[in-house]
């Protein structure tokens, strides 16, 4: 896997673990050779995972429109940045880019990446790892939630089981590394 997108918040939340965090995934993965593709932004927990791959020596790739950008949001210190035209055009792009997903602790934002880019695993439209690094227990609810969904007949198990979790950097890297895609017939039962 050379190249992983992650998505996380603009923001940096409450609580300083997620500072750390995404200090300690940015050098994890410029430790493993990888480079970085994310939103472009140099805010939030954005700002940190890419300016910790950067101080590391190692490469990022950010991905931003034009309406952000122009807000001064963008990180001009970037190995690459890509400016686009709309958000659509923004994950089409990381997609193409990117080898693997990970989310991090984030808003709306990050939960409408991670639950796009994991449907498209589930329609096999791509094969790649989708992760969460679980930060405090930050995607407990979410966790549970589509445990709920596999119950009441919504989500297949093995969809469910192929989102990658991990507690810290270093076991989501390894988890990820290791994934292998498993086709799958249908996703959706026609009773």
């Amino acid at each position: 896997m050379e190249n992983i997108c992650v998505f996380c918040g603009s923001g940096t939340g409450h609580r300083p673990g997620y500072e750390v965090a995404a200090r300690d995934l940015g050098r994890h993965i410029c430790e493993e050779g990888m480079r970085l593709v994310y939103g472009g932004g140099n805010i939030g927990l954005m700002g940190i995972l890419a300016n910790a791959v950067l101080e590391c020596g190692g490469e990022v790739i950010g991905v931003i429109p034009r309406f952000l950008y122009d807000k001064e949001v963008g990180h001009n210190g970037l190995t690459r940045l890509i400016i686009v035209d709309s958000m659509h055009e923004r994950k089409q792009k990381m997609a193409e880019l990117s080898h693997g997903f990970a989310a991090m602790p984030g808003g709306i934002g990050t939960m409408e990446e991670l639950f796009e880019i994991f449907t498209w695993t589930q329609l096999a439209l791509i094969k790649r790892p989708v992760a969460l690094l679980n930060v405090h227990g930050y995607f407990d609810p979410l966790i549970t939630f589509l445990e709920k969904m596999v119950s009441e007949g919504f989500l297949r198990s093995e969809t469910h089981e192929s989102l990658i979790r991990a507690e810290n950097s270093a076991e989501l890297i390894s988890r990820m590394k290791g994934f292998t895609f498993t086709e799958r017939e249908k996703w959706i039962g026609r009773t």
